[in-house]
């Protein structure tokens, strides 16, 4: 008797917390229950294969939106070749208008929402009888205090390879509308002591990346003054050998008490998400975002001059009420404010959002197909949002990769128009009609069109080669090598002393 848990992770690098939140609570069952982690991209029948290796009596997927279509292939198997193995459903993307989703229909059972305690019930009831009459299976929420914590079962494998998932809180208070966490009522908290106690016990056996999925770090301070104080104890004791923290923060509550210990962190040790979305608030009030714009500008331009906290800041094009000269000032401004990185989103219709309430007065269009990208608005004509979708894929190549340091600026000021944005844009139309391409482009092919597309605007042939050459992408250019010897030593050392570190921050802090 095996019962499996299993999913289609995104990368190797991503080790499923949920998968091992169900396991610590499996009880008498854990001893019977293993998990099966895969990447998207393997064979389905590879898959299978492996699964069917444990001789399953159930198997238990988590489903998402990167990971639906792959997973919807992957039962259809199953239930063809072993139709006898149970087939048990769960995660946000079939908690939600599961009764249309093909995977919901060839599946056994569908737990929805929380699946901690409500999975090994099933699981009981599957093996011992009476076997269930019910498919769906709503899941029940317990206090936090009442579930085994999960970090026990990362492996020293898992430790040594992937980054590990934590949380020491479930659900969010606020009510963005894009976001599935407009759903929780509000955000409950784990026991402090006892999750820094399992954390400490992670480092011990030799984690040294964390990153909370926990959606507002700093919402009460006085828990996140206590896990700040865990890093930068374990970082004062262990300064040759540091550990690397991320977190989703808001960005509006920074008060000087979490100022004063995020000064604290050097360099390479702390990362922060933000989720501005937009600037503009009538979207803001629209989409139910609570947030105080110009505390939040306030803030993000303290982070990035006053503390070494590597900042990824998000913006979503697409929201209702929002046209391309909104979001163009809501990119204008955060530029401004200079973010390591500006993620630039574009909405999804995730399923069970209140967003959907705006489908038809602000002319919604979404792709039927996940991740449900929005297509067109009634502000942004589809053609337009094909435009956006370019951006945000060029963007992320040249100005989040941290490989054009001293290049972006002469793109975002070319001088054709005052806004950043739309400078990038003709760079970001310009590269789509020359390549007919948005990936697979390599970095010394991507850094000779740059450098081509600057000469053509009317910059200075010379002045575009002596800065590219002084940027890390230049390295990559074979034209540009012989005459930036010195450059790629500095670089090359740089990346040895970050190694240890995410590659994207480290790209950044080598340039």
């Amino acid at each position: 008797m095996t019962i499996l848990l299993s999913t289609l992770n995104a990368r190797y690098t991503h080790a499923s917390l949920g998968l091992r939140c169900l396991l610590a609570n499996m009880g008498e069952l854990q001893s019977v229950t293993q998990l099966q982690e895969f990447v998207l991209g393997a064979r389905a029948t590879d898959m299978v294969e492996k699964l069917l290796a444990h001789n399953p009596r159930i198997i238990g997927f988590g489903v998402y939106i990167w990971n639906v279509e792959e997973t919807t292939k992957l039962v259809a198997l199953l239930k063809r070749v072993a139709p006898e193995v149970v087939i048990v459903l769960g995660g946000p993307e079939v908690s939600y208008e599961s009764n249309e989703q093909s995977i919901v229909q060839m599946a056994d059972y569908l737990i929805t929402g929380w699946g901690d305690v409500t999975f090994p019930d099933l699981c009981r009831q599957i093996l011992n009888g009476p076997k269930p009459l019910m498919k769906t299976h709503l899941g029940v929420q317990p206090p936090l205090s009442e579930l085994p914590m999960p970090y026990q079962l990362y492996t020293d494998e898992d430790i040594a390879h992937r980054t590990l998932y934590v949380e020491a809180s479930r659900g969010c208070p606020f009510k963005c509308e894009f976001c599935l966490s407009a759903l929780d009522k509000t955000a409950w908290p784990f026991d402090i002591d006892i999750f820094l106690a399992e954390l400490e016990i992670l480092h011990a056996r030799g984690a040294r990346l964390f990153k909370f999925v926990d959606r507002t770090f700093n919402l009460n301070i006085k828990t996140s003054l206590k896990i700040m104080d865990f890093f930068l104890a374990k970082l004062a004791a262990n300064p040759d050998d540091p550990v690397f923290a991320h977190f989703e923060v808001v960005p509006d509550h920074l008060p000087d008490a979490l100022k004063e210990g995020i000064m604290k962190f050097p360099p390479g040790t702390l990362q922060f998400e933000i989720g501005i979305q937009s600037f503009n608030p009538e979207v803001q009030a629209l989409v139910s975002r609570k947030q105080n714009n110009e505390k939040a500008a306030e803030n993000i331009r303290w982070l990035c001059e006053h503390s070494h906290a590597h900042m990824h800041v998000d913006l979503i094009a697409g929201l209702p009420g929002e046209d391309i000269a909104s979001f163009a000032r809501g990119f204008d401004k955060l530029v401004a404010l200079q973010p390591h990185e500006i993620q630039f989103g574009i909405l999804k219709r995730l399923r069970g959002t209140p967003i959907i309430r705006h489908t038809k007065e602000y002319g919604l269009v979404f792709d039927p197909h996940p991740p449900y990208t929005i297509l067109a608005t009634d502000r942004i004509s589809f053609n337009e949002m094909q435009q956006l979708v370019r951006f945000a894929r060029y963007w992320d190549l040249v100005a989040n990769s941290g490989r054009f340091t001293n290049t972006l600026p002469l793109i975002l000021n070319a001088a054709m128009t005052d806004s950043p944005f739309f400078n990038f844009m003709q760079l970001s139309n310009w590269l789509y009609e020359t390549t007919d391409a948005t990936n697979r482009i390599a970095l010394e092919r991507l850094a000779v069109l740059v450098a081509k597309w600057l000469v053509t605007i009317g910059m200075d042939e010379e002045q575009v080669a002596t800065v590219l050459r002084s940027d890390y992408a230049g390295q990559a250019n074979t034209k540009l090598k012989a005459q930036a010897s010195k450059k790629a030593e500095h670089t090359a050392e740089k990346k040895a002393e970050h190694a240890a570190l995410p590659q994207r921050q480290a790209r950044h802090m080598a340039a």
